[in-house]
């Protein structure tokens, strides 16, 4: 079985890792692919270039063996949907079942995505849920999950794809957009940065 663990990273911290490592530790994983994402067109941009992000991602799992790079996101041209890639990915790994680390908040919003229902048909979808984040999804993904929810790590080995397994975690409230809020705003670095991306920020002069 093989992971991906997709988002933009900007930048990634702590919170990322604990989360990764929670799922190499609970699931029958070869490999976690960081699959860093381009910028969402939702999202409000940082300035951090695609090439920054995916070298802060580069260093903070720099010790982890288990912990990948998959920059296909970044490197596509036009839109860059979560189903392309694991559209690809299956043809590349026709055998092996994909588990595919989300958090609650994209649950939740699952039935907004680009052809959800073709996305959970190519994946397993390990679900992380922060602190304050609630299981509130649309009635169409309630009803997903109810017919296809993983009673435990067992469950994922029996098949490649489609189903979904609640990742039990101990996490504290993390997020990249309060990072780069104390960034701008504080000389000192936020300690739930990674060191090595902490030293990579003040070289890069980067969020200030």
């Amino acid at each position: 079985m093989i992971g991906i663990f997709g988002g933009t990273f900007d930048p990634i911290h702590q919170g990322h890792l604990n989360i990764a490592t929670h799922c190499i530790e609970q699931l029958p994983l070869s490999t976690l692919a960081f699959m860093p994402c381009a910028q969402p067109a939702h999202k409000t941009h940082s300035g951090v270039s695609a090439e920054q992000r995916l070298a802060m991602v580069k260093l903070a799992i720099a010790q982890q063996p288990k912990f990948t790079i998959d920059d296909r996101e970044l490197k596509r041209k036009g839109p860059s949907y979560s189903l392309l890639s694991l559209q690809e990915l299956r043809q590349e790994h026709p055998n092996d079942a994909i588990a595919f680390l989300i958090g609650m908040d994209s649950l939740n919003n699952l039935h907004k995505w680009y052809k959800w229902q073709e996305v959970v048909d190519l994946c397993h979808l390990i679900v992380c849920q922060r602190p304050g984040e609630a299981l509130n999804p649309s009635p169409v993904i309630r009803d997903y999950i109810a017919r296809n929810s993983a009673p435990d790590v067992h469950a994922l080995k029996t098949k490649q794809a489609g189903l979904c397994y609640f990742l039990a975690t101990s996490l504290t409230a993390i997020s990249s957009s309060e990072l780069r809020e104390q960034l701008k705003t504080s000389p000192s670095l936020p300690e739930h940065l990674p060191t090595s991306v902490a030293n990579y920020i003040k070289n890069q002069h980067i969020y200030c």
